[in-house]
């Protein structure tokens, strides 16, 4: 047999050897593109995480303070015994809430746990650190947009009761409805129009907190890398106040202003936020809020 014989068959079964590996390689291509097609099987188990808040609040001499959320500062005072009178000096606060939530799906998040504070007031020192109130609480997706016209409408509402002894322990509900309309398909910016509505209940009927309604405006927009800034306009009106034979809290409605941002993941899970609020009572009184969620579970 000739030379030229023999390299026949070593280049036939060279190029089938190419053909082969190139047979394989298409092969794991369209594997990887039938994988991103293929949606992610859901999670066995929900988001749980420890919603960690720490705040820091001022507010003027003489005045209470409702502002937007889910704990309205005047009913997040250790019990009304310990509320200021409407000639009090101002006062400062440093307070942590500690809500244990769970997202049972992308529609229902519950959540409960306690907030503790410390304060100041005037040229008095600090006050000890103490536990003073519980909140239970759900937020929840009625309608979602995914595309269509009609805004995500998200309804919110808790309950906060304080921890204290007093007669004038107090009962507070809140509840924010609020609906989002997305500007693109991906939902990374949009607008925001909400209400919300505070009721506070005090032990004994010789004091009497009235409703406070807040209607607000904003909107949001999140960048490629996951950080996203919201921001909400609105006006509050405080139906007032009466606190035993004391000069009574006059009703006012003003402005308020609130400022988000947030590091979310690729899921829209947060992983750091930080709020500041002005709340004009009838004088400003601001909040500065650190989210740093504590996830035992994330999806």
């Amino acid at each position: 047999m000739s030379t030229a014989s023999r390299r026949a068959p070593r280049r036939t079964a060279l190029a089938l050897g190419l053909l082969f590996a190139c047979s394989l390689s298409a092969l794991a291509f369209a594997r990887d593109d039938d994988d991103e097609d293929v949606a992610r099987p859901k999670p066995l188990l929900p988001n749980i995480y420890l919603d960690l808040r720490t705040n820091y609040a001022t507010v003027p001499a003489g005045a209470l303070s409702i502002g937007f959320g889910t704990s309205p500062l005047l009913s997040t005072l250790p019990g009304f015994a310990t509320l200021r009178t409407p000639t009090s000096p101002s006062s400062r606060s440093l307070s942590i809430d500690l809500p244990v939530t769970v997202d049972v799906n992308e529609r229902l998040s519950v959540y409960g746990g306690v907030s503790g504070t410390t304060s100041q007031s005037g040229t008095d020192p600090w006050t000890g650190f103490s536990i003073y109130s519980f909140t239970m609480g759900f937020q929840a997706d009625i309608h979602q947009q995914n595309g269509g016209l009609f805004p995500t409408i998200t309804v919110q509402a808790n309950a906060t009761r304080s921890m204290s002894d007093s007669p004038l322990a107090t009962t507070a509900y809140n509840t924010i409805l609020e609906a989002g309309y997305a500007l693109d398909p991906d939902e990374t910016r949009g607008l925001l129009a909400g209400l919300q509505y505070t009721r506070v209940l005090v032990d004994t009927p010789l004091a009497r907190i009235d409703p406070g309604i807040m209607g607000y405006v904003g909107g949001y927009y999140q960048w490629d890398n996951n950080w996203k800034v919201t921001s909400r306009l609105g006006m509050q009106h405080f139906g007032g106040a009466q606190l035993l034979n004391l000069t009574p809290f006059q009703s006012f409605t003003q402005p308020i202003v609130r400022f988000d941002l947030d590091r979310m993941d690729d899921d829209d899970n947060r992983l750091f936020g930080i709020t500041a609020q002005i709340a004009w009572t009838p004088k400003p009184s601001y909040q500065l809020t650190l989210r740093t969620p504590l996830y035992a579970i994330r999806n």
